[in-house]
């Protein structure tokens, strides 16, 4: 398969993560040009949180392009609005709620790239 070095964002179709955000690959080595790291944007409608987990090689890094989250990263709570960054060392167990009226985005940068074998889930979903 032929990488690409570029992606046009109405191209990507959306799935869902282990954890229950709904992605977007937006650069990733299985089908881009990236080679060592992945990009994706995250959406989580208003009410929702992902599934507290973690990543046992991968480390992330989270940007909040929209709305209002707690993140918990192990055994810290904070807030997190539009313009945070987030880093989350891998082994760290972490999970973001929408805590505000609109759907909350971010973009999330890993490396290595996001794989669902490295994501390990620790609790269950709470709506």
């Amino acid at each position: 398969m032929k990488k690409t070095y570029i992606t046009h964002y109405n191209e990507i179709d959306p799935f869902i993560t282990k954890d229950g955000s709904i992605i977007r690959e937006l650069m990733h080595p299985a089908q881009h040009g990236a080679e060592k790291q992945s990009l994706a944007e995250a959406r989580l409608p208003a009410g929702r949180k992902t599934l507290q987990h973690i990543h046992h090689q991968t480390e992330e890094i989270y940007f909040i392009t929209q709305g209002k989250g707690l993140m918990t990263l192990a055994d810290k709570q904070f807030q997190v609005l539009a313009g945070d960054t987030v880093c989350i060392t891998p082994g760290t167990s972490h999970c973001i709620e929408n805590i505000g009226y609109d759907e909350l985005v971010l973009l999330c940068c890993c490396s290595p790239a996001y794989s669902h074998e490295d994501t390990e889930i620790l609790d269950v979903m709470i709506t």
